[in-house]
């Protein structure tokens, strides 16, 4: 019987998943990739990274997820790791109204380091301590609206919202990478074929890396 192995894909996209320590980025991570939930997890500690292959429209993705350690004195470790991403999962914790005060702080360096056509969903985590809540649902989407970006609130324990909130990063991106494949191949038919061995990139900075390419550097 016929299986797909892990290094058979057709676009491996890198997600980075940034904001401060403790918002629950490695247990959105462990719960998207292994869906597991570690009520004791530690902080992070530069960085980490796992994977998750999955189908979108008859094309296999794989999702190399990065997570990043919130703690201050790793962030000069950590601003090399967005080169190469082309998704973020920009996450706060609502019980936690610092931790949504510094969203404007991450999403700053997230555009300092990172490609200007990133995919940015914003991530109100820990949905289930609603009796806990600093943060309401309406201040996060007024936020993520007035930012351009994607919103969405998650509880990696009770797994609300998380497959969700990847799925939409990871299918903007490959919409994104289709419409510009298509307009490469239209311009392409309207000055003639491509001479044989020609590359033609779809973006400046590689939106996402096809089979056998990494989009890490």
């Amino acid at each position: 019987m016929a299986h797909r192995v892990d290094h058979e894909y057709d676009y491996l996209f890198k997600i980075v998943l940034i904001g401060d320590s403790g918002v629950g980025k490695s247990n959105i991570l462990s719960r998207f990739t292994r869906n597991e939930f570690c009520l004791d997890s530690k902080s992070t500690i530069g960085v980490e990274f796992a994977t998750r292959t999955l189908e979108i429209e008859g094309k296999t993705i794989k999702a190399q997820i990065w997570d990043t350690a919130g703690q201050e004195r790793y962030r000069a470790i950590t601003s090399a790791y967005y080169r190469g991403a082309v998704g973020a999962l920009l996450v706060y914790d609502i019980t936690k109204k610092q931790t949504f005060d510094n969203v404007q702080r991450w999403l700053r360096e997230l555009r300092d380091h990172a490609d200007s056509n990133i995919i940015v969903m914003m991530v109100g985590n820990k949905s289930d301590l609603k009796h806990l809540r600093a943060v309401s649902d309406t201040e996060g989407q007024t936020f993520a609206e007035k930012e351009g970006l994607s919103f969405l609130e998650t509880s990696a324990l009770e797994s609300l919202n998380v497959e969700k909130a990847f799925q939409t990063v990871l299918s903007e991106i490959f919409h994104i990478i289709n419409r510009k494949a298509l307009a490469a191949q239209e311009a392409a038919k309207a000055t003639g074929p491509p001479i044989q061995g020609t590359t033609i990139n779809i973006s400046s900075d590689s939106v996402g890396s096809s089979k056998g390419a990494c989009c890490s550097t």
